[in-house]
């Protein structure tokens, strides 16, 4: 897989590109991801890459021609071209999975008052927003779509299920883990898991799941595929009985 990011600032992407699990799938040669500084496709001098915005108002917009030129120096078959945008369809687990199934994204994070409408209207294939609330640029979105597209894909990880298990990952939130010691503060690891019974631990860790889903997140159990059991665990938290603790 390729990723080719577009931005007016590249430095921001210098050291969350080189650490964790995004440096390590570049260095395994899992990913490729390019960072393109958009200036270098703008014309003249000066190198300029916005302007003011017909019929007035504050704040500069994007202008089409240096966008234009640096996605078609990039577009190849199978390329996909995505404008980060507050405009954009809302970013999720599923929409990640749909990512990671492309061969090459070329994101395009906007800037000042945004872009050119001819850019999102003849120019990108997508338009996606992290969510709703307002960020300097598309670069920190940017970052959040390749760092959960990359982790999805084979040997990102260590554990092949693990994307499975994370949060969205099957649909409801994680519930809790614990490590050493036993007991901490006077604070305990629950029986459940210290109990060497896998049928048990996974019941409980099912069991948390649902329970931390329900309460904060009870909108993912419209969606999530649950068991008769699960549905019926639901229906009695909703009565007050809570999951073993």
């Amino acid at each position: 897989m390729r990723i080719d990011i577009v931005t007016l600032f590249p430095g921001i992407f210098a050291g969350p590109l080189q650490e964790s699990i995004l440096g390590r799938a570049r260095t395994k040669g899992l990913v490729e991801i390019g960072v393109i500084n958009l200036r270098d496709s703008a014309e003249g001098r000066h190198r300029v890459t916005d302007d003011y915005p017909f019929g007035g108002g504050g704040g500069m917009v994007l202008k089409p021609e240096p966008l234009f030129a640096c996605v078609e120096a990039l577009r190849r078959p199978g390329s996909r071209v995505i404008l980060l945008d507050p405009q954009g369809r809302r970013f999720s687990q599923d929409v990640a999975r749909e990512l990671a199934q492309v061969e090459h994204l070329i994101l395009l994070c906007g800037r000042y008052e945004g872009v050119d409408e001819r850019v999102r209207e003849h120019l990108a294939d997508d338009e996606i927003s992290i969510g709703d609330y307002v960020l300097t640029g598309g670069e920190l979105p940017a970052l959040v779509v390749t760092d959960a597209v990359v982790r999805l894909l084979p040997g990102a990880l260590g554990d092949e299920e693990a994307p499975g298990k994370d949060s969205f990952g099957a649909g409801l939130l994680e519930g809790p883990h614990y490590t050493r010691p036993e007991e901490f503060r006077g604070w305990r690891v629950p029986e459940a898991l210290l109990s060497g019974d896998h049928a048990r631990i996974a019941r409980w860790r099912r069991a948390q799941a649902l329970w931390r889903t329900w309460r904060r997140r009870p909108d993912l159990l419209e969606t999530a595929d649950l068991s008769p059991e699960e549905q019926k665990l639901i229906e009695e938290f909703k009565h007050g009985k809570k999951p073993e603790a």
